[in-house]
């Protein structure tokens, strides 16, 4: 990555953070950012500290830190979409199963499961697991009742009656009622019925997008559009997970209505732990991949995408563009490379989050104990912009860019 503009030293920074799939209050963002950023400034020798947000708003909270010898401001937000999340999860136990088999019917009649296992096992496994998880506790279910339906049933070579035969069919039913709500009410360390839902809700419209979350599209395009002519000197979005895509989308449409000036604040998009080909290889993904496909191309700004072989729920090291088989002659975004968890993380506190699964999908918003060149609270709280701290680094070799995906058709 390079470039000829010279290096800008940034004293305010507007931040936009795009959650993943997350159902849970932005404020769990905030205590993470004040937790990880202290921990990192300890390490790292600079100082870093939260305010209230002084930006009206989304959700948000106002940064202060002295790094390299200068003072930089920074107003942190949330651009929310946890209630589309919320809403989307409401399924009863029946709809969760229906769900599953739509979703499992879509991704495997489509090639798409089988393409994206050529990329990174440990997403698609990731994917399996709640499929798995899901039917074993059915399968449980249907075995207890069937056990206690056949226990009642006894009785009735002893005393034949009626009741007593729909007394072990109803005993039975209830039974296998009373474990599938239990493992349900249990799901906060199971993750089935989230990560059903999660991949559920990108594989409803095979890859296109809601209404609802087109519209929140919409929304988030017009508050970077608005922080760019404010008197700032970077705006940077991130976007982590199942945010990834969405910053796409945002950013190519901010950039078509030409809403990014020239002479304005430096642009920056940092994806963290992207889960990009769960959606693009889908059929009817062609509003991602044409993002994709035009933003790989545009000189508005620096596109930086940071992942880890370590992180077993994200693409690692997956070009977004390329392997989607949409990427143009002219690509220049976005740069790849690793966060490189078992090298920045002492083996000590490797060893204690390495089948930490979820955990390590949000060690990108963490403290590193050993850091390299990617550190969160610097690129979000430092004097550099992301285009200058990145400006001479090489993407990963391991990288893979190769065309992947069956589908490459893009939207007009």
């Amino acid at each position: 990555m390079s470039s000829s503009k010279p290096a800008t030293t940034v004293r305010r920074r507007r931040v936009f953070y795009i959650p993943g799939y997350d159902p849970i209050h932005p404020r769990r963002y905030r205590e993470l950012y004040r937790k990880e950023s202290a921990a990192q400034a300890d390490v790292s020798d600079y100082e870093i500290g939260l305010k209230p947000k002084t930006t009206k708003g989304p959700y948000g909270w106002h940064v202060t830190s002295v790094q390299d010898g200068e003072q930089v401001e920074a107003d942190v937000e949330v651009l929310v979409w946890s209630d589309i999340v919320r809403d989307s999860m409401s399924s009863t136990i029946p709809a969760t199963y229906l769900q599953l088999v739509r979703t499992a019917w879509i991704y495997i009649v489509s090639g798409a499961l089988w393409r994206l296992m050529k990329l990174r096992k440990g997403p698609v496994i990731a994917a399996l697991y709640p499929v798995g998880m899901l039917l074993l506790q059915l399968i449980l279910a249907a075995l207890v009742g069937w056990g206690l339906a056949s226990a009642i049933g006894l009785l009735d070579a002893v005393l034949p009656s009626l009741v007593v035969r729909l007394a072990g069919v109803g005993g039975g039913l209830m039974s296998a009622i009373a474990i599938l709500r239990w493992f349900r009410a249990r799901d906060g360390k199971l993750f089935a019925y989230y990560l059903m839902h999660d991949y559920a809700y990108s594989a409803q419209s095979r890859g296109a997008n809601p209404p609802e979350l087109e519209a929140r599209i919409a929304e988030f395009t017009e508050l970077v559009a608005n922080a760019l002519q404010e008197n700032v000197d970077e705006v940077l979005v991130v976007g982590h997970s199942s945010g990834a895509h969405v910053g796409v989308s945002v950013l190519a449409d901010l950039i078509r209505q030409e809403r990014a000036p020239v002479e304005g604040p430096a642009l920056g998009f940092l994806s963290l732990g992207q889960v990009v080909p769960m959606v693009s290889f889908l059929p009817e993904a062609t509003r991602l991949r044409r993002d994709l496909r035009y933003l790989s191309t545009r000189d508005e700004l620096a596109w930086v995408d940071v992942s880890a072989p370590g992180d077993g729920c994200a693409f690692a090291l997956c070009d977004p563009v390329t392997v989607s088989g949409v990427a143009p002659e002219e690509k220049r975004w976005p740069l790849v490379f690793s966060a490189a968890f078992t090298q920045t993380l002492s083996p000590e506190r490797w060893s204690e989050l390495r089948w930490r699964f979820f955990r390590l999908h949000f060690q990108y918003l963490c403290a590193f104990d050993r850091p390299g060149d990617y550190d969160y609270f610097r690129i979000t709280a430092g004097p550099m912009t992301l285009a200058d701290r990145y400006r001479d680094r090489a993407p990963s070799k391991s990288r893979i860019d190769v065309a992947v995906s069956k589908y490459t058709s893009v939207a007009a």
